[in-house]
């Protein structure tokens, strides 16, 4: 019998918050299952939708989450190559108590699905068992990386549901929403919030750069 595990993360564009990286395990044959419970695109669900999908999918099938801080992305070189460790680290995982043949099918962040392919591949542990397929769109093509998505994008809320009790409102995460823009602009030198900022990102660099500018005057 063949296994297939399907990943794709959630959260790697936001200005605040974590990164989700989810793997999901499946016997091959399984698929049809799970188009029948509901398995698509997690951008293509309505949240009350993608939440009872997940639910399912949790109760149902093994799966591993892989949660970056943004003190993670804030520190790593290329976020491409710390999606591949974290991938790695997931289907080590879920690998570790299987002898059959397993394919890795993964919603690649690359635009050099080739290459990042193979750095994947060059991090699993079971080398000889385990063949890595990375695509793009893998999240619209595959069932098995549809539940993936779903699974990250509701771990991914889970962690804003959570985050929004302990700093307050800050809207969606990403850099494009007002909300967002406004809580940063407000609470960019809260010490509270500092720890889930992206500060490496262009959007907290140009607030602090315009900062600085103010107090020069």
């Amino acid at each position: 019998m063949k296994y297939i595990i399907g990943l794709d993360d959630a959260g790697r564009g936001p200005v605040i918050g974590s990164m989700v990286l989810a793997g999901v395990l499946i016997k091959e044959g399984e698929e049809t299952k799970l188009i029948e419970l509901g398995a698509k695109d997690s951008k293509l669900l309505a949240p009350k939708k993608r939440k009872a999908i997940a639910d399912a999918l949790r109760k149902e099938y093994v799966y591993h989450a892989e949660i970056t801080s943004p003190k993670e992305i804030d520190e790593c070189d290329n976020l491409n190559t710390l999606e591949a460790t974290k991938a790695a680290i997931i289907i080590n995982k879920l690998s570790q108590t299987i002898k059959e043949e397993i394919l890795a099918i993964v919603d690649c962040p690359s635009v050099n699905t080739r290459e990042w392919g193979n750095l994947l591949q060059s991090m699993i542990i079971k080398k000889d068992q385990i063949k890595v397929k990375a695509e793009h769109k893998a999240d619209f093509n595959y069932p098995v990386v549809s539940a993936a998505s779903i699974i990250a994008k509701e771990t991914r809320e889970d962690e804003v549901e959570k985050l929004t009790k302990l700093i307050g409102n800050f809207g969606s995460g990403y850099p494009s929403d007002p909300y967002t823009k406004e809580f940063l602009e407000k609470n960019l030198d809260n010490e509270k919030v500092q720890e889930h900022i992206r500060h490496s990102w262009a959007t907290v660099k140009a607030l602090k750069s315009k900062g600085n500018q103010k107090k020069l005057f």
